[in-house]
């Protein structure tokens, strides 16, 4: 069974940084393809970044430029970096793991202030 924690969102002003983390249990990590997904209230959930098991990335174009996604297999580790953030960043972020199924953390809040 497959556990998602994320971890490092928290209140930043805009144009800040914040780097999340999602670290996975169990051995499929590196066989993997990985997401950051984010939803913001009354909005639907959306694709933000992702990374697959052989490494190709892909962005939503709202962030690209400012967030990079990286991945540490011999950590069981998903980065998100988030830099020069705006107000409209603000929502929760999701981890998502994709193998033979979908995976989901329990999100992370990110709350950018004007």
């Amino acid at each position: 069974q497959v556990q998602l924690v994320e971890s490092g969102g928290g209140l930043v002003q805009a144009g800040g940084s914040l780097r999340l983390s999602c670290a996975a249990s169990g051995n499929s990590f590196r066989f993997a393809n990985m997401g950051w997904y984010r939803q913001a209230p009354g909005k639907q959930r959306e694709a933000v970044a992702s990374v697959t098991s052989g490494g190709s990335i892909n962005y939503a174009d709202s962030v690209k430029g400012r967030f990079t996604i990286s991945r540490d297999n011999a950590k069981n580790t998903m980065y998100l970096q988030m830099n020069a953030v705006k107000p409209e960043d603000t929502a929760v972020y999701y981890c998502n793991l994709n193998y033979f199924g979908d995976y989901w953390g329990q999100g992370t809040q990110v709350t950018v202030s004007s």
